[in-house]
């Protein structure tokens, strides 16, 4: 399973605003932040904001903010704004033209590669929709305390 890489930008943007409550940062100063390309990020962003978890600031003073309590966000909320709700596997049910294949049978149900891969995704889900950007962003403080700081730091920086 390959992510979109958007994935992971728009995880570390969420990270960072977390350490800036109330705070508006712009796309450009948080692809600065990482040498990202600022109109890339910004579909992101906007996907983010569409899902209700970045809200957006218009105004001299403008940019993204998150819209929810970070312990609210689940990396799968992420996920899902960026790449969608679709299973990464999708059974097309090829054992219908194979020998003995019954027509009428529902082989996303019964294929066992279609249940194993369910199952698997199954996983996959609930491991992302337990860990939120809070938990990150205190996993990060934990080996990185001064990451909240510099972030706020540097995010000062750009603006000036």
């Amino acid at each position: 399973m390959k992510m979109n890489e958007g994935v992971e930008w728009a995880m570390h943007s969420c990270v960072n605003l977390s350490w800036l409550p109330g705070q508006a940062v712009t796309a450009k100063h948080l692809a600065a932040f990482y040498d990202l390309p600022t109109a890339y990020l910004n579909k992101q962003l906007q996907a983010l904001t569409r899902a209700g978890i970045l809200s957006s600031v218009s105004g001299p003073k403008g940019g993204f903010q998150l819209a929810r309590d970070p312990r609210k966000i689940s990396l799968l909320d992420i996920v899902v704004a960026i790449d969608g709700p679709d299973d990464a596997f999708r059974c097309t049910e090829i054992l219908k033209d194979g020998p003995g294949g019954n027509p009428q049978a529902d082989y996303v149900k019964t294929c066992h590669i279609s249940r194993a891969m369910r199952a698997a995704e199954l996983t996959y889900r609930r491991e992302l929709a337990g860990r939120t950007i809070a938990e990150i962003a205190e996993g990060v403080v934990e080996e990185f305390p001064e990451a909240p700081a510099n972030a706020r730091t540097r995010f000062s920086n750009l603006k000036s």
